[in-house]
């Protein structure tokens, strides 16, 4: 077999995301629900967080719905009691994610592997509870009747066309900026730490700056899914803090390739979706079907998705 360029595995790429653009933009137009692909969207935009925090740094965070959930609480409620519009809303949303991501970083980022993970997820933990108990949450009824209001006093968000292309372009510019980021000096430094972080210490990186940088801009990006979360579904509820969200943007991001720009895009989408279809007709038992998919996916395609995908490209390039 000839061997493929690796100009042409770049542009085979390119012509693969045009596609699947093309194919978002279209999405309301060919009979998908607009609420399903925006939700699967929010939930995009949080495993490319949370894979910017694992898969191109190597950190294990166990509670990274504390900071969806903080964003969505605090977003709703200002758009619903405080009168704030819709984009100073998602703004200060997605700023308190960055602040409490900020707090539990300086502590937690001294720790490596498994020490740092249960303190990510004790953090959260107790973010949970503060959202359980405070009087504006709602607590078990959760947070309802957000109202979606114009953007920028212009845009009727509660048009679902409008408040979908709203939210795809987030998406694109969230999804473009983190391959900017990764492929940015910093972005070379934060692989040289996930890689041999012992070594990047020694040419002389402060390696802590740099995690909790990197730490800190997930969180304030998946804070940034949870106040778009809000809006588009007019709630938040405890289940976009609970510890089982974190379990499942950990799937996600492993399902569909982990250190992969597309990876947690496609497995947020197949999350999502088996959800969404399986929940009328298998119950709860949605959750022990998901979780055979990814033993399978582990065993069989270790990679994820995406990365198992690129690795055969690798391959072929090679003349393998």
């Amino acid at each position: 077999m000839s061997a493929l360029p690796e100009a042409e595995i770049t542009r085979r790429s390119r012509i693969a995301w045009g596609v699947v653009l093309a194919l978002l933009v279209a999405a309301p137009f060919i009979g998908l629900y607009p609420i399903f692909v925006m939700n699967a969207l929010c939930f995009a935009i949080f495993a490319c967080a949370f894979n910017l925090l694992l898969g191109f740094t190597g950190l294990l965070s166990f509670g990274h719905a504390a900071y969806l959930g903080a964003a969505a609480y605090f977003t709703g409620w200002l758009i619903k009691s405080a009168g704030f519009t819709p984009e100073l809303g998602i703004l200060a949303g997605t700023l308190g994610a960055g602040l409490i991501g900020l707090v539990v970083g300086l502590i937690a980022i001294r720790r490596q592997g498994i020490y740092f993970a249960m303190i990510t997820l004790a953090m959260a933990q107790m973010v949970y509870f503060v959202w359980l108990q405070a009087p504006f949450t709602g607590g078990e009824d959760g947070l309802q009747g957000v109202p979606r209001g114009k953007l920028f006093g212009l845009l009727p968000l509660s048009n679902d066309i409008v408040m979908y292309f709203v939210v795809l372009a987030v998406f694109v510019a969230v999804f473009l900026g983190i391959i900017r980021i990764v492929h940015s000096p910093y972005g070379q430094v934060l692989k040289a730490i996930r890689e041999n972080e012992p070594r990047a210490i020694s040419l002389g990186y402060d390696v802590d700056r740099y995690k909790l940088l990197a730490f800190v801009l997930s969180t304030t990006l998946a804070g940034l899914a949870g106040s778009l979360k809000t809006v588009v579904l007019g709630f938040a509820t405890l289940s976009d803090a609970h510890w089982s969200l974190s379990g499942e943007v950990v799937l996600m991001t492993l399902l569909g390739g982990m250190g992969t720009f597309a990876g947690p895009v496609l497995g947020a989408f197949t999350i999502v979706g088996l959800q969404n279809f399986l929940a009328d007709r298998v119950g709860s038992w949605v959750t022990v079907i998901i979780g055979v998919i990814f033993v399978v996916c582990v065993v069989g395609f270790r990679r994820g998705f995406v990365g198992e995908l690129l690795a055969w490209q690798r391959r072929r390039g090679k003349g393998g």
